[in-house]
């Protein structure tokens, strides 16, 4: 199983949109264990959206698709609080 996630930092207003095989490993790099990369400038990290795929390849689109310009808008409107 994967999953697509979508993160958000709520102190400096960023999403993040990735997938893994293993969430809550993942969610523990980005907000505590990693040493480098974009998502540590940011921390910290809320969960705000997650979708489950069967395949890698399903997963890898889908977080394709949420990073062009309309899944973009559609995650600053429908699931980023106001």
């Amino acid at each position: 199983m994967f999953k697509v996630y979508i993160l958000y930092s709520l102190s400096h207003n960023k999403i993040y949109i990735g997938y893994t095989s293993n969430l809550e490993q993942r969610l523990l790099s980005h907000n505590e264990l990693g040493k480098k990369g974009w998502t540590i400038r940011y921390r910290p990290w809320i969960l705000v959206h997650t979708e489950e795929y069967n395949t890698k390849p399903e997963a890898m689109f889908r977080e394709k698709e949420l990073k062009s310009g309309k899944g973009r808008e559609w995650i600053w409107n429908e699931l980023i609080p106001k």
